[in-house]
């Protein structure tokens, strides 16, 4: 009976399972995320060479013309090491790891989920998937206060490959695009992107692109030739956050 069980375990059936329960799921970039693995023991004892969690999301990617849905891996958290569990056994391992301060936040398409596994040699591994809340820190949200009193809304937010010039840690970048439908700025702009590049420090590294309103024939020639978008990069800090609306709406007006 024992090698049948041992047969079945090997292609998951009686095998461990893992099941992580989070202290919240709703959670900031560079913020903490707590909770507990819980593993419950199959019907036969299972060498466990590796618990980890890993933390994703997907992204666009684009190739030969052509636009598909990746998935991308933030990150990789150990928890331990080599085990045995018995058959029927109960662990519980609890867990605290900050988040990286780069990890998108969950608006519009994008989503983020924590993947628990058990690495477990000659049999299916059992995982577990839970989705994360990501909002936007203090300062990423005072950007985006900021812009909605300047008459911005929120169009779109999406995961895109990033081109090789601004590729960091990872291989993807969140962008937001904003539109002016109110405000200094109506009438004047397309839109606005923005992106986040989040440093080490706690700074915040901002990319704005300025898609300015085509105005007579001048400026049709100019949008064919993307004349008429502006780059801005700028770095933000706690102390910006209480003037915030005034710095931006600046930097916008300079280049409007």
């Amino acid at each position: 009976m024992s090698l049948f069980n041992k047969m079945l375990a090997s292609v998951g059936i009686g095998s461990a399972k893992v099941d992580t329960k989070l202290e919240s799921e709703i959670v900031s970039p560079g913020g903490e995320l707590r909770g507990i693995v819980e593993i419950q023991g199959g019907n036969v004892e299972q060498r466990i060479e590796d618990i980890y969690l890993s933390l994703h999301t997907t992204y666009v990617k684009e190739t030969d013309d052509k636009k598909y849905t990746v998935n991308g891996l933030i990150d990789r958290f150990q928890l331990a090491e080599s085990l045995i569990l018995k058959a029927n056994e109960k662990k519980v391992i609890p867990f605290s790891f900050l988040l990286p301060a780069d990890v998108p936040l969950t608006i519009g398409k994008t989503k983020v989920w924590i993947s628990t596994g058990l690495d477990i040699k000659g049999a299916v591994d059992p995982t577990d998937k839970d989705y994360l809340r990501v909002v936007p820190n203090q300062l990423m949200d005072s950007v985006f206060q900021s812009l909605s009193g300047l008459g911005f809304r929120l169009r779109e937010a999406e995961c895109e490959q990033a081109p090789h010039r601004l590729r960091r840690r990872l291989p993807f970048i969140q962008e937001f695009e904003f539109v002016p439908i109110s405000g200094p700025f109506r009438g004047r702009l397309d839109e606005l992107e923005i992106t986040f590049f989040p440093n080490s420090n706690g700074d915040l590294e901002v990319l704005m692109q300025v898609d300015r309103k085509v105005r007579g024939l001048g400026s049709l020639f100019s949008e064919a030739l993307n004349m008429d978008e502006a780059n801005i990069r700028f770095v933000l800090n706690q102390g910006d956050i209480p003037s915030m609306q005034g710095k931006l709406h600046s930097l916008i007006q300079n280049y409007s």
